[in-house]
């Protein structure tokens, strides 16, 4: 389904994409921070924070060099054909148009041949961008974007695995704002949000704002050092990712750093909300994002996330977490051991 909205105010080469194997391209290959306008976009790759952050990057861009741009959303997953041109046609006053296409890796045959088709023929002051998040569907569409018709760019979003690829992004984080961090600082950052890079991003731009001189060890001590909220997220990624004996293990070190039970309870109940909100919804992320008050990267976090999970095993995990909050903050005799068992009960899915 369509959504329609007034918003105002490198080179080619061989490398592995979302969609198949390493192939070589004919149109640029550019970085997230490289984006830039073409008649299509294609932002590939499973890194679906840098595609999202992308994807704003251009809409700005574009309301800045007109504030009448027109901002539309599909979803390649429920399309209906002849949406894309109704879309990409210019209305009457000629604004520019910036047509976002989210899940085009799970896409039907209807857009396939629509968007095949456009490639033929681009409309003329239409932005389109092709968010793929990996796979082999819709692979003739990669193909075809790829060998060069349409005339397009394609960003290549990958996931950040390893420790120097995080700290060299926080460190451009603030070299984008103009300010000053100690390597020792830096790196205490990186390993604090190691597991997710949107925490990690929110965490810097938290340093910029706030902190006032050159920030080092002892400011991000003083923000996240031993701070549950930093191990307490990660307690709760380990349990609903089914690692019992990590979370075990980190949250028995956050509470041994000073943590309080009740923000780590938080933690919990924000994930597995976000996860209920979220389980067998149908849309784009955007869609979805706009729908329950999230970020796009909080959608495909939670979808992640929901991996082998049922909604009885959620609804069990919500009335666990409300008996352990009330547990936690003077209900029960003990606060640790009502913290274990919420854990016990997370890590099996709301089987145990």
């Amino acid at each position: 389904m369509a959504t329609r909205s007034n918003s105002r105010g490198g080179s080619g080469g061989s490398r592995g994409r979302a969609g198949g194997a390493a192939v070589k391209s004919a149109i640029p290959q550019l970085a997230w921070d490289q984006i830039r306008p073409a008649p299509v976009v294609l932002v590939s790759g499973t890194e679906g924070f840098l595609a999202d952050r992308a994807t704003r990057l251009l809409r700005d861009r574009l309301k800045q060099e007109d504030p009448s741009l027109e901002v539309s959303d599909l979803s390649a997953a429920d399309y209906a054909p002849g949406e894309l041109l109704t879309l990409a046609s210019p209305s009457l006053f000629g604004e520019p148009r910036l047509i976002r296409v989210d899940a085009v890796e799970k896409t039907g045959d209807g857009f396939l041949s629509d968007m095949l088709d456009y490639l033929a023929a681009p409309a003329e002051g239409a932005v389109v961008v092709l968010r793929h998040a990996g796979g082999v569907r819709g692979k003739k569409l990669l193909d075809a974007i790829r060998s060069g018709a349409g005339g397009g760019v394609e960003v290549v979003c990958t996931e950040l695995k390893k420790d120097t690829e995080k700290y060299d992004f926080a460190q451009a984080e603030f070299a984008a704002a103009g300010r000053k961090i100690a390597p020792g600082a830096l790196r205490a950052l990186t390993s604090a949000f190691t597991d997710d890079l949107a925490e990690l991003a929110a965490a810097c731009q938290q340093l910029i704002s706030d902190a006032a001189d050159q920030i080092t060890e002892t400011t991000v001590d003083k923000y996240y050092g031993g701070r549950v909220e930093t191990n307490a997220f990660q307690v709760a990624d380990q349990a609903i990712a089914g690692r019992y004996g990590d979370a075990l293990v980190t949250m028995r070190h956050a509470l041994a750093s000073g943590a309080d039970p009740v923000p780590m309870v938080a933690a919990f109940a924000s994930k597995i909300r976000t996860m209920a909100k979220v389980s067998g919804a149908r849309g784009g992320s955007g869609q979805l994002a706009q729908q329950f008050g999230l970020a796009p990267w909080q959608v495909d976090r939670a979808r992640r996330d929901l991996s082998g999970w049922t909604e009885d095993g959620l609804g069990r995990c919500i009335e666990v977490l409300a008996e352990t909050d009330a547990n936690v903050k003077g209900g029960g005799r003990d606060p640790v051991f009502a913290l274990e068992r919420m854990i016990r009960i997370v890590s099996a899915r709301g089987r145990a």
